[in-house]
């Protein structure tokens, strides 16, 4: 039988699982296409790759195809987010040096980034050196977020997550906000302490998308939908507790992760070490691949990621959040998963932040309860763009 193969690119975390899983355990072949999984050094490589056509498909940042389609940096191609692949998954450690000038041992990390944060602010000096993957990242938003309006002045350095552990240790960065198994890593070398996971900041972030060119999705049609359904049924897979076992074995393998599997571990059950040989803290919600409608891709989310960028590069916010509304494809999403019964969300924006506790809201079958999705502060961001207080 002959099946379409597409070349996707990924970059070796975590949260690359969807795509491991789904060519491991036929899922793909099942839909009839077969994924060549291509193993990529950095975010700038695979978004070039990308960009110029010798990817197909991608595990991507959720604000790269946004960047991408707003032409920023690098080279500018209208790529479009068909789906979420992981919500969550990142972690913010700081040098063993700040980390105990903070005397954040001492602090519930794990459950307070306001006091982690204000620890921090008095011994970090004027200037923090941040280590992010990629500028245009989650990772950047969220650290952005969390130490806005501190008077704090920022550098956020580049830096490919598989060397976080050798710059901080260098000395070349102070923290870092970096997805896992990069953070522990960095933990287990001794290098760094965990300070804090990214969903303390944002409850429920959007971390990777299946990006693809937006030329290409409207070319493909069928294959798109066959990609979207095999990429689905992964990440229902990987959201099965009765799993971990054996998605921690597939990916520890060389030619795709080739980390040690106990801290694979660590991040698909979200039980993390601050510090070598702490006690592991339970975090729930840490990494998510398909419950709470992980998957689905919330317009809002995307005019939340371009409104964050507007306001550091000085774009146009209404601008730019128009055109990540049209990035996040929630009508392809309805389009062809709804024929597998997916349940469906009543809308393809909302509140962001207004959730605190998990509910049931509407949806195509009765069965969808959403949330937490809270901020830190406790803001709620309007489908205008606004950031209010919500007490």
């Amino acid at each position: 039988m002959s099946r379409t193969i597409l070349n996707c690119g990924y970059v070796p975390l975590v949260d690359s699982a969807p795509l491991i899983i789904a060519r491991e355990l036929h899922f793909d072949t099942d839909e009839g296409i077969r994924l060549n999984l291509l193993k990529q050094p950095s975010w700038s490589a695979l978004r070039d790759l990308l960009a110029l056509g010798h990817l197909e498909v991608a595990h991507i940042l959720s604000p790269l195809p946004i960047a991408m389609s707003l032409g920023l940096g690098g080279l500018p191609s209208k790529v479009d987010a068909l789906m979420v692949m992981s919500v969550n998954g990142n972690v913010i450690g700081l040098s063993k040096q700040l980390s105990e000038a903070a005397g954040l041992s001492d602090v519930a990390g794990f459950k307070s980034p306001v006091a982690v944060r204000d620890a921090l602010l008095k011994v970090s000096g004027d200037t923090l050196r941040f280590g992010v993957p990629f500028p245009y990242s989650m990772h950047s938003e969220l650290v952005s977020y969390w130490l806005r309006d501190t008077g704090v002045s920022l550098d956020l350095r580049t830096v490919p997550p598989s060397l976080m552990a050798e710059a901080i240790e260098a000395k070349e960065i102070d923290a870092f906000c970096v997805g896992e198994p990069w953070g522990s890593v960095a933990v287990d070398s001794g290098a760094a302490d965990i300070v804090l996971p990214g969903a303390a900041i944002w409850s429920f972030a959007p971390e990777k998308v299946l990006g693809a060119r937006h030329r290409w999705v409207e070319d493909n049609p069928e294959t798109t939908a066959a990609l979207m359904r095999t990429i689905y049924r992964a990440c229902v897979w990987l959201d099965a507790p009765g799993n971990r076992a054996l998605a921690s074995e597939i990916l520890e393998r060389s030619e795709h992760l080739g980390i040690a599997g106990d801290v694979l571990d660590r991040a698909l059950a979200g039980r993390m070490l601050s510090r070598p040989k702490a006690f592991p803290i339970d975090v729930p919600g840490f990494l998510r691949f398909h419950t709470s409608a992980a998957t689905f891709p919330w317009r809002s989310q995307a005019a939340w990621i371009a409104n964050g960028i507007a306001a550091r590069i000085g774009l146009d916010p209404a601008s730019a959040m128009q055109t990540a509304r049209s990035v996040f494809r929630a009508d392809l999403y309805r389009l062809y998963l709804s024929k597998m019964g997916v349940d469906m969300p009543g809308a393809s924006e909302k509140l962001e932040g207004a959730l605190h506790h998990a509910e049931a809201v509407a949806s195509t079958r009765g069965g969808m309860i959403l949330g937490p999705d809270a901020f830190f502060d406790g803001a709620v961001f309007d489908l205008n763009g606004a950031l209010t207080p919500n007490y």
